[in-house]
């Protein structure tokens, strides 16, 4: 327990407030019983402390990870969505989740051989198996392996492996940021053995309906099924969260379970999951429905714009090549065209989900290429 005095910029007169940059404006309060342990780890703030109505909490860099009283919502939804949609998940990835919780929903399922945690905070790890043994009680089994480091770099050596990953991350600032990078997606893809299912914490329709709207556009670039679902949790903001599910083989349904457990065993494996909740977690309300069809409306416009100002550039110097008089003018437009190119793709925003859209399905389609192809000719 840490020693009095005991000082930390969110925690004042025995309440801990978090106020985040990512909601301004609102702010969720804690009482605290008292202060566990705190300290700066090599990536972020950590605090643990134990609260008068939520039990054990965990914070990193001032923002809720969890609670002991309601953790098993966003847990058990993160996981068994995927893994119920999932006809036989063998070998399972998890990303972040370092509190151990989704370990301990994964391996309720008989059908894992192996799932492996890639954490790249070692003491989140070490701290939850101390204070929060309940959530951290998956480290211990024996198809858990761990290993230490960035995600998005460990999946840059791993292509056709596992049969699902779930990304259990904190919001998209700090180390959690590449995790939620354009880049990161296709990583994931690429590491799915044919029918995987990608699943990764999907931020809050009351207040990120945006960034939902843009990761969801940008998934459907790569995967023929995305769909979004929610939960309640109410020390998350806004009391909910979201998660987005994709998979690469276009038959699944993921709105309703492939897979079920008996209610008996639902009674006894489960707090909050189960078959029916599967298929409520994808009902949405119709401010999230209307608000995320009006975002398309204006990504497609978006797109268009973009298209047209690439593809005039274009054959303005496609034009020029074909009626140039010297073989030089004609070979001086060609590598203006293939700079108009790269000069799209430099203005492309590297987290600008809409634009690398854009730019996956249209610069790079067999229309332009063969444009492009006719300017060597």
């Amino acid at each position: 327990m840490i020693s009095e005095p005991f000082s930390h910029p969110q925690i004042q007169d025995g309440w801990f407030r978090e106020k985040p940059l990512l909601w301004p404006g609102q702010a969720l309060g804690l009482e605290i019983k008292k202060v566990l342990h705190h300290e700066t780890s090599k990536y972020q703030d950590v605090l643990i402390f134990e609260s008068t109505t939520y039990g054990i909490v965990l914070a990193l860099d001032g923002v809720i990870q969890c609670t002991e009283r309601d953790e098993f919502s966003y847990q058990e939804m993160i996981t068994h969505l995927p893994m119920n949609s999932h006809p036989n998940p063998k070998k399972v990835l998890v990303i972040g989740g370092g509190d151990g919780g989704v370990l301990r929903e994964v391996v309720k399922h008989e059908s894992v051989e192996e799932v492996i945690l890639c954490e790249i905070d070692e003491t989140v790890i070490n701290l939850s198996k101390k204070y929060l043994p309940k959530m951290s009680i998956g480290f211990n089994h024996p198809k858990v392996k761990v290993n230490i480091g960035d995600g998005f770099e460990f999946l840059k050596s791993k292509s056709n492996q596992f049969d699902v990953i779930i990304t259990d991350s904190s919001d998209p600032v700090g180390p959690a940021e590449p995790l939620f990078q354009v880049k990161y997606f296709e990583l994931m893809k690429n590491a799915l053995r044919p029918g995987g299912i990608v699943t990764t914490q999907g931020e809050c329709q009351w207040l990120h309906l945006h960034l939902i709207a843009e990761v969801q556009e940008y998934c459907r670039s790569l995967f023929p099924v995305v769909e979004y679902a929610y939960t309640t949790i109410p020390t998350y903001p806004s009391g909910q969260i979201g998660f987005i599910l994709c998979s690469t083989n276009p038959s699944y349904n993921l709105k309703k379970p492939l897979r079920r457990w008996t209610e008996e065993e639902e009674a006894k494996l489960l707090k909050y999951y189960n078959a029916k909740i599967h298929e409520t977690a994808f009902v949405l309300p119709q401010f999230t429905i209307n608000g995320l069809k009006e975002l398309e409306r204006e990504a497609a416009e978006k797109k268009k714009h973009f298209l047209n100002n690439v593809i005039h550039k274009m054959f303005k110097e496609l034009k020029n090549a074909s009626h140039s008089s010297s073989e030089s003018e004609s070979k001086m437009s060609k590598i203006k065209v293939q700079n108009i190119v790269q000069l799209e793709k430099a203005h492309i925003k590297r987290n600008d989900y809409y634009y690398v859209s854009c730019h996956r399905n249209v610069l790079t389609s067999n229309f332009i290429l063969s444009r492009l192809s006719l300017s060597h000719q």
